[in-house]
């Protein structure tokens, strides 16, 4: 198995508190109505440490357990550990997602991805692009949802 990582930042004229709540402790409300390729969001826990987030996409399905949240710093850590997004050579993704402050109201999103492969596989990251096109799109529509909904996670 091996690991690649890779790094990607988003800036977003959205605060970091409620890019935070929208895409990771109240995902379950905002993204169906962000994207309609995703029917739902289901919570299995707390929400909290150990909790599975299971979204379902009109195609397919992702299974992410909650690693880490820090709701006061705007950090989460998960686990994609299930889903059609990993395919036949990914055995599970990382990600840590931190929501920083812009300085102008807005937010950077700093992204951290770390893809653990089946047996030799290597990655390149042309490989992986049409799947971070995809979250990085799903970020852009999230932040311009919220500009247009300034009542939503406030």
């Amino acid at each position: 198995m091996g690991v690649f990582s890779f790094f990607d930042e988003l800036k977003t004229n959205v605060s970091p508190k409620r890019m935070f709540k929208a895409l990771i402790t109240d995902n379950h409300d905002v993204l169906p109505k962000v994207s309609p390729s995703i029917k739902s969001v289901e919570t299995i826990g707390d929400g909290g440490v150990g909790s599975i987030k299971l979204t379902k996409f009109s195609d397919g399905y992702m299974k992410n357990r909650v690693d880490f949240i820090d709701a006061e710093n705007y950090v989460s850590k998960f686990t994609l550990i299930e889903g059609d997004a990993l395919g036949d050579k990914i055995e599970k993704i990382f990600y840590e997602m931190k929501f920083e402050d812009s300085k102008d109201g807005g937010c950077v999103i700093k992204i951290k991805s770390d893809y653990h492969t089946k047996g030799d596989v290597v990655l390149k990251e042309e490989d992986i692009n049409a799947g971070k096109d995809h979250a990085m799109g799903l970020y852009k529509d999230c932040a311009d949802y919220l500009i247009a909904n300034p009542h939503v996670c406030a």
